[in-house]
């Protein structure tokens, strides 16, 4: 069966049959809605092709289908839409997922059992088994505000989806009943504890549940590939984790939090433990075994639940327990119930004490401050002999070389209670926190500091000089990654790691840590910057180049990808872009973020989570396996491409540097009602100032603002006139071969399709006719079409994401579904705009339609799942 065959028959039709069940049922607050619901859609679906206005369209349609003549009224139903869209959302949420194994082929093409079966038929085995002994992965889970479902929704979307998959009306109908009566709100932010706890479900219930599993599939491969699993121990996933250690422009972030997520961590995954033994003491009830697994089961209630008695410190004596039962298992009872014992040792082996990888960050520009506190506080002899070394006079004047030298004398073990300034004071908490969690977790439990902003070598000194003064020892079990965000960065990350390699303190460092560098690079930031395709591009290159570098210092390079979830953002199909790195970019790991809704798309469900794992592994390790198979950039593909790039960057660059850019962002986006969504926890500026600049502009709001218009512009922007350029030469054919040949630059396009398939210039269409920003519109509008044009002559497509039927399907019927709440949203920041110009009198209704613009916010980002 057709895969969009499959999505209609298990998605399409579920979805218009429970639709219909939902749209009859009455619920608190949204009686009688489902009835005019579909009356709306209709009528903003003729209304735009009509040329009207979302303000039009509203009003019509009360005025046409309604006898309500009361504004209150009129609001009231408003945001009963907005509640009954919310909900639609969820239940196509839970059809989707339910029918995800049918839709996608969880042995097929991306898969382990695949990759296996590929590398025996090319004579790779022993390649591949190779690789598998030192390759990983690790999705990081972060805590960007791109995530709308609190954890008592994401609940019953899961119970939703176990009803749906046995096609339990009974149940269904519950739920939905039940989804109408809950809250999908905040009345206030949430916490970073918060935060870290809403993600800990997908820890507890999903991943706790994958990862094992695949491992039991990847041991299963080899095995009936004649290796010998017994001496296959590479965990092989790491699940990373940044809520409460991620402190980068977000002040609520405290060492008290991180100590807190790190204790909650290791509590969650002990209960997990917990849990799986209270099973295995119901099998292995054999004489001499079941005193034994009643020892483990009360020390580890000793250990969760702080009673008297023996505890676990370490995850090696868990396992030690554990082998030994193994061991008197296979010897004495042929071994029966012993693949119920593994799933627990392998849990133990990845999740350990730690269950999540916590990393710390900070931005460059907060650890010059602190080093300011602390010289001052040192030659004002405030600090007596808690620290040591050289007090720069003039610290900010010196050189590169001389601030290196004078950093690398600095040691001692400071009080930072000593300090006034909070940030100084929890900058350097922070550092004690770190070997704390070590100590309590494990070593590799909080193990690196990942600097923001990195624009020099200084940058990285000065955190190893932080950590020097807070305790650490020379070498020390810390690893400090650097960030690389804009274009400039990029290019200049070369120089900062020549410098970091050939300088000999560091290098002892790196020698204490096996020779391992972590480089983390931010697309996000990179896209904000320089436009899409030379956001790319450049990290690209970069990779190969840092690559290079590492090399010929024997250090071994990891790459940790700062990803969101669309392709604005680095995210989109990323699987694509791991399995054409080629040669020349260091692929010993995989390491992504992972944020917001693309966690519950791509990892929300056990069969979605081990899926989309499995791709990724696979992605990596067929790079590396079938190397020579992918073609290589030849020197004219290098030359398109960065040519291309260049062209791109440049009327990105204008387009960003015009003088409506940021008042465009301001006055017709809905960019400053995105901090007020209580989402996050994490400002949507890193400064508090009065005028906004896009280096202070977190990415998230940047294109979050560019979604909710259905404009997408750092998606595409500046691809179009970039290819343009050779379709006007007469070169167009050369784009096509590239784009044939070349998997890197087609999984660029194909991204970008993905972008534009979800814009839709009819909702703000009005704008071109507005006195100051028609020309603007008109311009990101003709890009549109220029780009879309052209990605579809040189893929050969008729129409976006042709290629990709099921996935093309699932976007449009999601896209109509908002339908209604974007023209919601755009009426009311229409009518906004006319009270603050005077044109409506009415300015006691300014927050209604405020909070309008803002409860819109949620079924929109949530339906387009990597929107953010």
């Amino acid at each position: 069966m057709a895969t969009l065959e499959k999505f209609q028959n298990n998605v399409a039709v579920k979805y218009q049959i429970f639709n219909s069940l939902f749209l009859t049922l009455p619920f608190e607050e949204v009686t009688n809605i489902g009835v005019t619901l579909p009356l709306l859609f209709q009528d903003c679906k003729d209304g735009f092709e009509h040329n009207r206005t979302p303000q039009e369209i509203v009003d019509q349609f009360f005025k046409k289908r309604t006898k309500i003549k009361n504004e209150e009224e009129i609001n009231l139903l408003i945001f009963k839409f907005i509640q009954y869209i919310e909900r639609q959302v969820v239940l196509f949420d839970a059809i989707e997922d339910s029918a995800f194994e049918k839709i996608n082929d969880l042995d097929g093409q991306g898969t382990i059992k695949y990759l296996f079966s590929r590398s025996q038929n090319a004579n790779r085995m022993e390649k591949l088994v190779q690789k598998l002994k030192d390759f990983k992965v690790r999705p990081v889970l972060t805590a960007h505000p791109t995530q709308f479902y609190p954890s008592r929704v994401l609940s019953i979307i899961n119970d939703l989806e176990v009803a749906i998959r046995k096609n339990d009306l009974r149940d269904i109908n519950d739920l939905l009943r039940q989804l109408g009566r809950t809250p999908f709100v905040t009345k206030e932010k949430p916490t970073p504890l918060d935060e870290a706890m809403r993600l800990m479900w997908y820890l507890e219930y999903v991943f706790y549940h994958s990862i094992p599993k695949i491992h039991s599939r990847m041991r299963k491969q080899m095995k009936l590939a004649g290796v010998d699993v017994d001496d296959f121990d590479n965990n092989l996933i790491d699940l990373g984790f940044w809520p409460g250690g991620d402190r980068d422009g977000n002040h609520f972030v405290t060492a008290d939090i991180t100590r807190k997520v790190a204790s909650e961590l290791k509590q969650k995954v002990f209960i997990c433990y917990y849990r799986d033994l209270r099973n295995l003491r119901k099998r292995l009830t054999f004489s001499g075994i079941d005193e034994r697994i009643e020892i483990i089961y009360n020390t580890l209630s000793n250990t969760i639940f702080n009673t008297d008695g023996k505890r676990y410190h370490t995850k090696e004596d868990l396992l030690k327990d554990l082998n030994y039962i193994r061991v008197l298992i296979v010897e004495k009872h042929n071994g029966l119930f012993i693949h119920l014992l593994d799933e627990l040792i392998w849990k133990v082996k990845i999740f350990g004490f730690h269950f999540a990888l916590l990393d710390v960050r900070q931005d460059s520009r907060i650890h010059g401050k602190v080093l300011s506190d602390v010289f001052e506080a040192m030659a004002s002899g405030k600090l007596k002999d808690s620290v040591r070394g050289k007090i720069p006079k003039n610290y900010e004047e010196l050189s590169e070389a001389k601030k290196i030298a004078a950093l690398l004398t600095l040691e001692g073990n400071i009080d930072p209670d000593l300090f006034e300034d909070d940030m100084t004071k929890e900058t350097l908490k922070s550092l004690y926190v770190i070997r704390d969690i070590q100590k309590a977790n494990g070593e590799i439990a909080c193990h690196r500091y990942i600097i923001s902003n990195t624009q020099t070598a200084v940058n990285m000194f000065e955190v190893y000089a932080l950590a020097r003064i807070c305790g650490w020892e020379k070498e020390m079990t810390l690893d400090i990654v650097p960030l690389f965000e804009t274009i400039d960065d990029l290019v200049n990350a070369n120089d900062i790691m020549a410098t970091m390699y050939g300088n000999d303190a560091y290098e002892a460092q790196l020698k204490f840590r096996g020779k391992k560098q972590y480089i983390m690079l931010g697309f996000s930031d990179g896209t904000k910057d320089g436009g899409y395709l030379m956001a790319n591009w450049s990290i690209f290159r970069a990779k190969e180049n840092l690559t290079e570098i590492a090399r010929k210092n024997k250090v071994s390079v990891v790459f940790f990808d700062g990803r969101g979830g669309p392709p604005a953002r680095g995210g989109g199909n990323t699987n694509k872009f791991y399995s054409s790195l080629g040669d020349r970019i260091e692929d010993d790991e995989i390491q992504l973020t992972v944020q917001g809704q693309t966690i519950s798309s791509n990892f929300g469900t056990v069969d979605s989570s081990q899926y989309n794992i499995e791709q990724l592994i696979c992605a990596g390790l067929e790079n590396f396996v079938f190397k020579g198979d992918i073609l290589k950039l030849s020197d004219k593909n290098r030359e398109l491409i960065d040519d291309m790039a260049k062209e791109a960057y440049d009327e990105y660059c204008r387009f960003k540097n015009d003088p409506k850019f940021i008042d465009y962002l301001e006055e017709v986006s809905v960019l400053q009602y995105y901090g007020k969504t209580n989402i996050g926890s994490r400002p949507s500026k890193r400064k508090k100032a009065d005028k906004l600049t896009l280096s202070d502009l977190r990415a998230i709001p940047f294109v979050g603002a560019w979604t909710q218009m259905k404009q997408n512009v750092p998606g595409f922007f500046g691809f179009g006139t970039a290819i343009k350029k050779y379709k006007d030469a007469g070169r167009i054919d050369e784009i096509k071969d590239l784009y044939q040949k070349s998997l890197f630059f087609r999984t660029l396009a194909e991204n970008s399709m993905m972008s534009l398939s979800k814009t839709y210039f009819p909702l703000t269409a009005y704008l071109a006719n507005d006195k100051k920003f028609g020309k603007f519109w008109k311009w990101i509008h003709d890009e549109y079409t220029i780009t879309k044009a052209l990605l579809l002559e040189i893929s050969g497509m008729d129409s976006l994401l042709e290629n990709q039927p099921s996935n093309q399907a699932s976007i449009q019927m999601r896209e109509n579904i908002i339908l209604p709440l974007i023209t919601i949203q755009q009426y009311a920041l229409m009518n906004l705009k006319d009270i603050e110009k005077g044109e409506r009198k009415d300015a006691e209704m300014a927050p209604v339609f405020e909070k309008m613009i803002i409860r819109a916010f949620f079924g929109s980002i949530n339906a387009s799942r990597n929107s953010a």
